[in-house]
């Protein structure tokens, strides 16, 4: 059983707090994605999972066993760099069979691993070839190919797809997600590419500024952001955001718009809330329409499947999705009428639903 769990993890840098007590848990065969920016400490912590980097404090264990006191070799895992790290000098069957024979296994089940990883990842034509003879997406598939082959009871993957162009990334995704779920490997892979998290994880841990703010299945995540920052960090485009002032009993006005939300709290007057909505949430109506806002198309962007409409909502940026027939160009005045199930509540101040 390779269950891991990532107990109290934190990782400084002087004064700089990488992450901040880190607790998570990633269950046997599970793939689970650490999506965020550039610098929110995704991949600081799988190179503390790896071994590669040391914890300040708080323990990591795989199954049964603690393993951040141990040296990486003997961790039982595998990890596919952003970098290919193919060797130039070695065949395709020499490179994938380099952690087999640094393991000291014999040749005839080297053959047999060899061969069944790259059947898997379908490079099995090209093992007598060199790396400078194959393509970058051919090179990818050796390197998840050599980690496989030592059938790992953890695979770790740093950025694997970034370096390729986007058709073939969408080709190795399919496939990844395909011969992980056959290998039933418990894998950590890191991405800032939401797509990739949303199209392969089985659960994703969404991380800012050192913390895991949400960790759920993709389609949680983007129905029920329990943070401003998921709201506005997954999706494209983004959730609208406007700010809500407090009327009576449990109502709020929103730009043109009063609508129920949240119970006010007691110091209603100075509160901060946050209304949200998906840009896709949102029904066109016309100037007789009951609850519907008015806003002021600026720009108008035709992305084949649907329109993506910029508008301005008491000068703040408020985006629209429509039918790609839709009739409408930059200046013209639109009624949208936002759907009621589909509205979410922030506190300004926390940024956590409420």
């Amino acid at each position: 059983m390779a269950e891991i769990k990532i107990k109290s993890v934190a990782r400084r840098f002087g004064k700089v707090e990488a992450l901040k007590s880190i607790d998570l848990t990633v269950a046997d065969q599970e793939f689970l994605v650490l999506l965020g920016a550039s610098g929110c400490g995704k991949t600081t912590l799988l190179r503390i999972v790896a071994g590669l980097e040391t914890a300040s404090e708080g323990e990591v264990w795989i199954g049964d066993e603690r393993v951040d006191r141990l040296p990486p070799r003997d961790r039982k895992i595998a990890m596919v760099f952003q970098n290919y790290a193919v060797f130039p000098h070695l065949t395709v069957f020499e490179n994938i069979a380099f952690g087999l024979r640094m393991a000291k296994l014999d040749q005839n089940t080297v053959d047999k691993r060899v061969k069944r990883t790259a059947e898997l990842m379908h490079i099995d034509p090209l093992l007598e070839r060199y790396s400078g003879q194959l393509s970058g997406g051919q090179r990818q598939r050796v390197a998840v190919a050599r980690a496989l082959a030592m059938e790992p009871e953890v695979l770790l993957m740093d950025e694997p797809l970034s370096n390729l162009d986007a058709l073939l990334r969408m080709e190795m995704r399919a496939e990844l997600k395909s011969v992980l779920a056959e290998s039933k490997t418990t894998t950590i892979y890191v991405t800032h590419d939401q797509v990739e998290a949303m199209s392969m994880a089985d659960r994703i841990a969404i991380m800012n500024k050192g913390e895991i703010v949400q960790a759920s299945d993709a389609v949680d995540i983007y129905r029920n952001p329990s943070h401003r920052f998921v709201g506005s960090f997954i999706g494209n485009p983004p959730m609208n955001f406007l700010p809500a002032k407090p009327l009576e009993g449990s109502m709020w006005s929103v730009a043109n718009l009063q609508l129920p939300g949240p119970a006010h709290p007691s110091n209603a007057t100075d509160s901060q809330i946050e209304f949200a909505i998906r840009p896709e949430d949102l029904t066109v109506g016309d100037a007789t329409t009951e609850g519907a806002m008015h806003v002021k198309v600026r720009v108008v962007e035709p992305l084949g499947s649907h329109l993506l409409a910029s508008c301005l909502v008491d000068e703040q940026l408020f985006r629209v999705v429509l039918d790609s027939d839709h009739p409408i160009t930059s200046g013209d005045s639109l009624y949208i009428k936002p759907m009621m199930d589909r509205i979410r509540w922030f506190d300004a101040k926390s940024e956590h639903v409420l």
